[in-house]
């Protein structure tokens, strides 16, 4: 018999009962029954108040152990998930809320705050996340319920509530499970719509090759877990296996990130590259560029010496009992990643989108290659788009478990995306002879210059963002012309005395740096200052439609 999603969540509150489960940072772990009691609460509350399986609820707030609990009790219903991302703005917030057809909003007290309630017309109550309060009512079923759900409660177990009374749906592979909305680098919102069967797969995946966890370890959610690439990897699977998973409530500064990893010492950590490249440019960086150290490094004895020691310290920084830090999300820094493959750190990068949530790629950190995003995992089917996929870049077109049913309301899009069994990345890409998949950038973003050659963004900014001064780089086409936003790196401006009047000089220096590194028809014409750091989606990508457009 095939197996099951919400089979593995029942299992896993049944298997490890009395075991700490879910921890908001500082705060006292809900145990894994607790966690089923909570569910049984809420499967209770829905049940009374109407909602059918297969209606739509709608969860946003930040980081937090009660929405995990609020998640779970969603998919173990059998409505479907709809996880927004609490960094949108309130308006956004609402219009998806509407856009989904969501029928009930489990919300942070901070995203409350924002929402005007008179702007949910299908929305027939609200609960507030952090004590799962009843805020906002216009059905007056759902006051009542909610009023006498401890009756409610002792009624259905009158002998208490036990692991035998865990007992949830068995949902089909093709129902839908999750309505999950894209962050939007190149376009608005689209709703991913994410089968059970996705789930699976990328579980399948994550039991395979993270062999590590049991009931023993411990981890740490960060990242927004309304995104695929933290739910799957930061939440379910760790769940799952019967993890301890701590809960970065805010978004974690520098300090609480390097606090937590020293003392929850996560066995596994799941990241995106600009946490990593901030750590390179503020710790490893200043010390490595020091001539003495250039110096030093250049004698072969002392050089293995000092990259051993630099390769401590950061594995030090992460808590030290990681197996391997997993980057995703966006595309890495070349010499960040250079700096972690020479001293040896454990990391790899893989590849992924909110369409196949999220897993395409994948290697172990003692197989990935440098510069690579793996090779594409069991799960899938991956081919490029191209003549000769080893010299020539074209698209990533997938298939397989992991892909989605679609775009929820948008057939358009959805046609454009799955053509002839076939998911279109949009992403460009070649791979080598052992599979290894070595993505260039967005056919979105790529510029045809004048002469027929094809120029990726992405690699420019690469150079761009690693010469000094630059904090980040949005490179596009001006006229016919290569030309870059550039956010300078304020704080080093500042330790360095320079003052306004040099930073046209400063960015003339830049320019002639980085065109030294590329080809004729590569070259940059002219650099302009970005004062404000980009806008950004909340995994940290820069969305590239708010400036190319203007």
């Amino acid at each position: 018999m095939e197996e099951r999603f919400v089979a593995n969540i029942e299992t896993s509150i049944k298997s490890h009962w009395l075991r700490p489960s879910l921890s908001d940072y500082k705060q006292s772990p809900v145990t894994f029954g607790e966690v089923g009691r909570r569910i049984a609460r809420l499967h209770l509350f829905y049940e009374r108040c109407g909602i059918q399986q297969g209606e739509h609820i709608a969860i946003c707030s930040r980081n937090c152990a009660s929405w995990a609990i609020a998640y779970f009790s969603v998919l173990t219903y059998g409505a479907v998930a709809v996880p927004l991302l609490h960094e949108f703005k309130p308006q956004n917030v609402e219009h998806l809320v509407n856009h989904s057809e969501a029928k009930l909003l489990i919300v942070g007290d901070v995203v409350w705050e924002g929402i005007e309630p008179e702007n949910l017309p299908e929305v027939k109550a609200v609960i507030q996340m952090q004590d799962f309060k009843l805020v906002y009512c216009k059905d007056d079923t759902y006051r009542e319920v909610y009023n006498n759900l401890d009756r409610f409660f002792e009624e259905k177990y009158p002998n208490g509530f036990s692991s035998q009374d865990v007992h949830y749906r068995r949902e089909k592979p093709e129902d839908l499970a999750l309505i999950n909305y894209t962050s939007g680098t190149t376009s608005l919102s689209k709703g991913v719509m994410v089968p059970y069967r996705a789930l699976m797969g990328n579980l399948n995946f994550a039991k395979r090759v993270i062999t590590n966890l049991n009931e023993y370890s411990n981890s740490i959610s960060m990242l927004p877990l309304a995104h695929m690439y933290a739910m799957s990897f930061e939440l379910l699977f760790e769940f799952i296996v019967g993890c301890h998973i701590h809960f970065l409530t805010r978004i974690p500064s520098p300090k609480i990130v390097a606090e937590a990893f020293a003392e929850i010492k996560p066995d596994i950590i799941i990241s995106v590259p600009l946490i990593i490249e901030k750590i390179y440019k503020t710790k490893i960086k200043p010390i490595y560029d020091k001539r003495i150290i250039k110096n030093l490094l250049r004698t072969p004895y002392i050089n293995k010496m000092l990259l051993k020691r630099i390769q401590k310290t950061l594995h030090v920084s992460f808590g030290e009992n990681f197996y391997e830090v997993i980057i995703g999300g966006a595309a890495m820094n070349q010499e960040v990643e250079a700096f972690l493959h020479r001293i040896g750190f454990r990391y790899t990068i893989g590849y992924g989108m909110t369409e196949c949530a999220p897993i395409i790629c994948y290697a172990d950190w003692k197989e990935t290659k440098l510069y690579s995003c793996g090779r594409v995992v069991k799960e899938m089917e991956l081919r490029i788009d191209s003549p000769d996929p080893y010299t020539i870049p074209g698209e990533i077109l997938v298939k397989g478990q992991n892909v989605m049913l679609g775009y929820y309301k948008n057939d358009k899009a959805t046609a454009e995306t799955l053509r002839d069994g076939w998911l279109h990345t949009g992403d460009l890409a070649i791979m080598d002879k052992d599979g290894y998949i070595f993505i260039k950038g967005r056919i979105k973003n790529m510029i045809l210059s004048s002469n027929g050659q094809n120029i990726y963004p992405e690699e420019i900014e690469d150079k761009l963002n690693s010469m000094e001064y630059v904090n980040e780089s949005l490179v596009m086409e001006k006229e016919g012309k290569i030309i870059a936003l550039v956010n300078l790196d304020q704080e080093k401006i500042d330790i360095d005395n320079i003052d306004r009047k040099s930073f046209e000089a400063i960015l003339e220096e830049i320019r002639i740096e980085t065109n030294k590194e590329l080809p004729q028809y590569e070259q940059i014409s002219k650099l302009y200052i970005q004062p404000e750091e980009f806008e950004r989606t909340p995994k940290r990508s820069i969305k590239r439609y708010m400036y190319t457009h203007k």
